[in-house]
């Protein structure tokens, strides 16, 4: 797998609007998007795109479902790392199942046009394998 680079990083927060006081209030992040929902911002330097993740969107995204299930180590981080194109998340994917990684889901198109593949991995963290094509446009 051809990793392009790093993508997103995101803090996952079961109270985003108390982490809010943190990387917007204190840090002074520049950081858009809706209250109590997913907050991002891709004008920080060094990061493609850096984020705040409510769990329960972080839950929806990976099990359909509002809750993150009680089995599961609850993430404290996302990382997305973007590869060359949306085939090559399937490959990727792939890949790492035959390296045997269990994956949260499959290769899938989300609204916004990201297609992405997760996993957690042994660290308890939500790891993508992404393509963003606007990440993609000019690099």
């Amino acid at each position: 797998m051809k990793i392009d680079f790093l993508s997103t990083v995101a803090v996952i927060a079961p109270d985003p609007a108390h982490s809010r006081k943190l990387y917007v209030d204190a840090l002074g992040l520049p950081l858009d998007g809706e209250d109590g929902g997913y907050q991002h911002s891709e004008q920080i330097g060094g990061c493609t795109s850096f984020g705040i993740w409510p769990l329960s969107q972080a839950a929806e995204a990976c099990f359909g479902i509002p809750d993150w299930p009680a089995e599961r180590p609850v993430p404290q981080v996302s990382i997305e790392f973007d590869v060359g194109d949306a085939a090559a998340v399937s490959l990727g994917a792939r890949e790492l199942e035959q390296a045997g990684f269990a994956l949260l889901h499959p290769a899938r198109t989300e609204p916004w046009g990201q297609t992405v593949a997760r996993l957690q991995s042994p660290e308890g963290a939500i790891v993508g394998i992404s393509y963003i094509p606007a990440f993609h446009d000019g690099n």
